[in-house]
């Protein structure tokens, strides 16, 4: 495997942090209220996940011979590596202006676009619903194929994968409820950094140019740099069960050496 799996630290986990350092006074209540429904959803995610590692210490397993489990265990971790550097790869050269054409692009003013169109954020709710679907569809398929490696390494590990399977179907619609708030609470953050550039020009009196704004150090390049990490930990948290299952398979494999 060429990367570490992340650890799986669901309550500190990046975007929580990420979204709490972004809250502004305007919008810190509705932040913290998903904040918190977020982190009630994991705390259930959490104890679940504990409570089955714990029933499985005591279960009778009829294991795998060590070396199946190991390759089994080398060939999710390349999958997982390999799925999340799709991802990471497809995220970040979405914002390259230097990539070329790639199937999810991020929306940037026109030269000529007059200052209204710049104010607009539903382009960039776009761009992040387009690759929430693209994260949920590949880390869905890609937990699904971990799930089914681990019902083939030993007993113990079958009856892991059946409870993430019946856990995955309980709260998917919860996780894809509450990440679909992420892009409204960019919003808010869109319009603060709009607000800050255009006081001063109101001021002074004066218009922007809004292709500038897109130039180092303006503020929608400044935004699009906070949207970007935010996708990224989003990327990360939802990998985090699938990560969960790697390290209870290497586990296991462990065990047997």
């Amino acid at each position: 495997m060429t990367q570490s799996l992340p650890r799986t630290n669901f309550n500190s986990s990046r975007l929580l942090r990420l979204l709490a350092h972004l809250s502004i006074d305007d919008a810190a209540e509705s932040k913290q209220a998903f904040a918190e429904r977020l982190g009630q959803w994991l705390d259930l995610s959490d104890a679940i996940a504990l409570h089955a590692a714990h029933k499985a210490s005591a279960w009778n397993s009829s294991a795998a011979q060590s070396g199946v489990q190991s390759l089994a265990g080398v060939a999710v971790e390349d999958e997982f590596t390999r799925v999340r550097t799709a991802l990471v790869n497809s995220i970040t050269a979405s914002f390259s202006p230097d990539i070329g054409e790639t199937r999810i692009k991020l929306p940037t003013p026109k030269p000529a676009a007059d200052m209204a169109s710049a104010a607009a954020y539903e382009p960039y709710r776009r761009f992040h619903v387009a690759h929430q679907a693209d994260m949920e569809l590949s880390v869905r398929s890609l937990r699904s194929s971990v799930r089914q490696a681990l019902s083939r390494a030993s007993a113990t590990l079958k009856q892991l994968a059946a409870l993430d399977e019946v856990l995955d179907k309980i709260l998917c619609a919860r996780e894809r409820q509450l990440l679909s708030t992420v892009p409204l609470l960019l919003e808010r953050r869109f319009e603060q950094w709009l607000q800050a550039h255009q006081q001063p020009l109101v001021c002074a009196r004066q218009t922007a140019a809004p292709a500038l704004t897109m130039q180092p150090g303006g503020w929608l390049a400044d935004f699009c740099k906070e949207l970007q990490g935010v996708l990224l930990a989003e990327l990360d948290l939802r990998l985090q069960p699938t990560v969960g299952l790697i390290e209870a398979l290497r586990n296991e494999a462990n065990k047997q050496k």
